[in-house]
């Protein structure tokens, strides 16, 4: 086997695959990419069992067709040691040798037939999703998404289908955070897709894609890209218990305004305290002994007498960095209960520190 090719297209390639491979065990073959060169084009895959990829170029010269592994994040160093130019892979015996001009490596392969198989979609039913719905609907989530929770379902995010709308759910038990597509749809079905995967399905899809699905693994794929994930397998919480029925206020916020206000207040603490009066919204950090800071904004308010609650910034700052309009709503009960923030179809639920 021997092929060339540009440093910016397998740069590219191995960077797209490195979250794909097992990183903790390099004698394990899950920490290789495998490629197979045909005679019309270079097939690249990478995974660590639970989640894939693969990715299709035209761009190489097949000087001979064959098929090799090799450790992934070893070869990617290579490559973005060498210049900006043609660089060969020839397989020699059981090692890989790549040259640029003056320059040669070695690196040990494994037996490729001994390579992971990637499910395919021929046994698997077709979810009728749009690509830029799916795409900006989990980013939406995203943050709110959990990771390494003792509760595995938590790890990931509910797609909830029914026949008249789709919702996209994720939460770390603080907050949770909702999305309503309407959309009709011809099948009903849950799936709860691991945090890792939607962040990776995020960076390579842009255009149309199709969607595959069984029981245990969802495959995403496109004329380029092929991705599977193990789905989690579990019961997601019942979310619209969590979601406040009604609300005893109901003010419209500036986006910019408290924005602006929440950064100033962050540089001391990212636990803030936020005071609603009839004409005055004023943050402060909480329990902030030594250091203090404090900001206001001038809003008038249909609120009767003061209101005050405390909550965690972060979660109000990935609300507002996932709308684009120029107010929110807020949602206040009590200040121990939790409050929601919504804009259109986009909602989050968040649970105040208490005072």
């Amino acid at each position: 086997m021997k092929i060339a090719t540009r440093k910016d297209i397998i740069e590219s390639i191995l960077i797209n695959a490195q979250a794909f491979l097992e990183k903790k065990d390099p004698t394990n073959i899950t920490s290789h990419i495998y490629l197979n060169a045909s005679a019309d084009e270079v097939v690249v895959k990478a995974t660590d069992s639970e989640i894939g990829l693969e990715i299709k170029s035209n761009q190489f010269e097949i000087i001979e067709p064959g098929a090799f592994t090799a450790n992934g994040k070893k070869l990617l160093d290579i490559v973005r040691s060498l210049r900006d130019d043609v660089i060969e892979f020839e397989l020699n015996n059981n090692n890989l040798i790549i040259k640029q001009k003056k320059t040669k490596f070695k690196l040990p392969t494994f037996s490729y037939e001994e390579y992971p198989t990637f499910p395919n979609i021929e046994d698997k039913a077709k979810i009728s999703l749009d690509a830029i719905d799916l795409i900006q609907n989990l980013k939406k989530i995203t943050p709110a998404i959990d990771i390494n929770n003792p509760k595995y379902e938590l790890n990931g995010a509910l797609i909830d289908i029914k026949k008249d709308k789709t919702t996209f759910v994720g939460t770390d038990t603080r907050r949770l955070a909702i999305v309503e597509l309407i959309k009709e749809s011809q099948e009903e079905l849950d799936l709860i897709i691991p945090k890792k995967a939607i962040i990776e399905i995020q960076k390579l899809f842009l255009d149309k894609i199709d969607i595959y699905y069984d029981e245990n693994s969802l495959i995403v794929k496109n004329d380029q890209f092929f991705l599977f994930t193990r789905l989690i397998n579990g019961k997601f919480p019942e979310y619209k218990r969590i979601i406040p029925q009604s609300t005893k206020y109901n003010l419209t916020i500036p986006k910019k305004e408290i924005l602006e206000a929440m950064k100033i207040v962050n540089i001391i603490s990212p636990e803030i305290k936020i005071t609603f009066e009839p004409n005055l919204i004023t943050l402060e950090s909480l329990n902030s002994e030594i250091q203090e800071a404090k900001t206001t904004i001038e809003l008038a308010v249909p609120i009767e007498s003061n209101f005050i609650f405390a909550l965690n910034s972060k979660y109000l700052f990935d609300f507002i960095s996932q709308i684009d309009e120029d107010n929110f709503e807020i949602g206040l009960n009590e200040p121990s209960l939790p409050f929601l923030v919504r804009s259109n179809n986009f909602l989050t639920v968040i649970m105040p520190i208490l005072l």
